[in-house]
């Protein structure tokens, strides 16, 4: 397999996540990047995207936390480079959705009644993102002292 190819993937994987393709393409690139870094035009013409495409796929990133932008002593043009332990972060602002699904559930049940088999499922939901509530945040911090020692 070739970066290229890495680079298609990574849209592709990142657009099943939510992102547009073209931010999926930019996290790819910036992965695998000498640099690890690049302004925007340079990003339009490695990618053939258009300008305008690449200015709402770098917001998207951006306001997402997934890219910082920065600037070069001496640069005319901002420049773009994935935040500092860009996945950790992403996942931390996913386990925020746990408690979205768990309200979910919540309402769920309340509207089952006391039907069994409807109930069982629900709780099941509920349950499940109550402990990942519960058990992430340990294993973020793990990860957070593993990631220093490296």
């Amino acid at each position: 397999m070739d970066v290229d190819q890495f680079v298609e993937d990574a849209g592709l994987f990142y657009a099943r996540l939510g992102l547009s393709r073209t931010a999926g393409r930019v996290m790819g690139w910036l992965l695998t990047a000498e640099s690890g870094s690049a302004d925007a035009p340079e990003l339009a013409e490695g990618l053939a995207v258009a300008k305008s495409s690449m200015s709402i796929a770098l917001r998207q990133l951006e306001q997402a936390g997934l890219v910082e932008r920065f600037r070069v002593r001496g640069a005319r043009r901002d420049h773009y480079r994935l935040a500092e332990d860009v996945f950790a972060r992403a996942f931390r602002a996913k386990m925020a959705e746990f408690e979205s699904f768990r309200a979910l559930a919540e309402q769920g049940l309340k509207a089952v009644g006391d039907d069994p088999a409807r109930r069982r499922r629900l709780e099941l939901m509920r349950d499940m993102y109550a402990f990942m509530m519960d058990r992430f945040p340990a294993l973020l911090d793990e990860w957070d002292e593993l990631r220093d020692k490296r």
